[in-house]
């Protein structure tokens, strides 16, 4: 029997309250060519790329592991990653090369390769693309949205000005995209759904009601194992929808009105929005929505408390004050235990060809600093998660520039190693004292 052949653009259609909706599908066998490594069209299977980024560094002798290379032995501080460390690439003793510090700003030019505008004070703005928008114009108009940009606390800097401190991806020069921190927003801008309000009965309608006669006409099409794949797919979005809705606070407002991701009695709920911010990821990357996302989970220079780990004190404050470091890493394990539920939630979700979303992605995660208490952008760590179908070294390795307490070499080495897993032919990334032409081979992969 001939196989039927799918467009891995085909989308579900219907219509809700009057106005056109849709489901993007995952991908499915039918989608791909006879060997299942390459779509029906013969284009490449897609990769994927994240950045994600939390403020105020590590504690570096806590952090950095003991010995490089592979099966190099986590540290400390990385320990929440143990059941992903496969993996996980981490890179340390590098030097960010933004030639001006006044305070976090300059560790931000780890996400750029650009050094910032300087507009006075505790102020400026970012001088050139972020590398998520420069491998999402890498990629093309492929997918519906070019990228999204995500955050989990909203507790930002109330001492920075500018841009730079409120946005981790930045299209050019003064074009901050600032991240979204509800996830009914983020969701609404990908899949289309209408969220009814509590007092909307009338309008209750799920978005997968609404294209359920162009799933059912699709059903009829495919063969066993698709329409498995498609129903779990279309559970799997019901089940999302359920989990969002119940964020929904029912507590007092949050403390600025600005904001739309309410606390619960004054607390930020950092666990669940991280992971309803990592399911939506999850679903718009294996949905071919995007490819390209950033999550903000707590700011630079971020006021942030951990109450969820009993803490009382803001993260920010606790790293400028040398008799706090305890908690400092109590935090940087807290943390990393939400990257962590990332990278789990990615690595859960199967594709046909065996592979699962982490085997396709790369995460590039950073802070603005290595220590809060030093302010030093001396050896910022850096976690490179996924492997990008093969583009970084997988198993990960520990790659040290050098041993501590020196930084050698170009932070931006590593963001044209990134760049060059979507585009091999990529020359370089960056201006200025950040530029970099070299990636850093040790990393990459065959």
């Amino acid at each position: 029997m001939k196989k039927m052949v799918l467009n891995r653009r085909t989308i579900l259609r219907g219509m809700m309250g009057g106005a056109a909706t849709f489901v993007a599908l995952p991908m499915l066998e039918a989608m791909m060519n006879a060997n299942g490594d390459a779509l029906a069209d013969g284009n490449p299977l897609p990769k994927r790329f994240i950045t994600w980024f939390f403020g105020n560094g590590v504690r570096l002798n806590r952090f950095e592991p003991a010995a490089t290379g592979a099966n190099y032995p986590l540290s400390e501080e990385l320990q929440p990653l143990a059941a992903n460390q496969d993996y996980v690439n981490v890179c340390t003793g590098l030097q960010n090369r933004c030639y001006m510090q006044i305070t976090h700003h300059e560790g931000m030019t780890a996400f750029s390769g650009y050094n910032f505008q300087y507009l006075g004070g505790l102020s400026s703005y970012s001088s050139g693309p972020t590398i998520d928008q420069v491998i999402a114009d890498t990629i093309g108009p492929v997918t519906p949205i070019p990228s999204i940009q995500c955050g989990v606390s909203k507790r930002l800097s109330i001492m920075d000005g500018g841009t730079t401190m409120y946005a981790i991806s930045h299209r050019g020069p003064s074009e901050p995209l600032y991240p979204k921190m509800n996830p009914q927003d983020v969701w609404n801008n990908l899949f289309g759904a209408y969220i009814p309000k509590p007092d909307d009965k009338s309008l209750r309608l799920s978005v997968l009601d609404a294209v359920k006669q162009d799933a059912n006409a699709l059903r009829g099409r495919l063969g066993v194992a698709d329409k498995l794949r498609l129903d779990a797919h279309l559970d799997s979005i019901a089940d999302l929808e359920h989990k969002i809705q119940a964020i929904q606070p029912v507590c007092s407002p949050p403390p600025m009105p600005a904001e739309t991701n309410t606390d619960v009695n004054g607390v930020e709920q950092i666990t669940s929005v991280n992971q309803a911010m990592s399911d939506l990821i999850a679903y718009a990357f294996k949905c071919d929505i995007t490819r390209v996302a950033s999550l903000l989970f707590i700011g630079g220079a971020a006021e942030t408390v951990f109450n969820e780990i009993q803490q009382n004190n803001g993260h920010h404050n606790n790293t400028h004050n040398g008799g706090a470091q305890e908690a400092v890493h109590q935090g940087v394990l807290y943390i990393l235990a939400r990257f962590n539920d990332l990278l789990t939630t990615l690595r859960n979700v199967t594709e046909p060809d065996g592979t699962n979303l982490l085997d396709s992605t790369i995460v590039y995660c950073s802070s603005d600093c290595s220590e809060g208490l030093t302010h030093s952008i001396a050896r910022q760590p850096i976690i490179l998660a996924g492997h990008g179908r093969n583009a970084l070294k997988y198993p990960g390795i520990h790659y040290q520039a050098a041993p501590q307490p020196q930084s050698v070499g170009n932070m931006s080495d590593v963001l044209l190693s990134c760049l060059r897993a979507f585009d091999p032919a990529a020359a370089s990334v960056g201006k200025d004292e950040p530029y970099s032409n070299t990636p850093l081979a040790e990393i990459m992969g065959p």
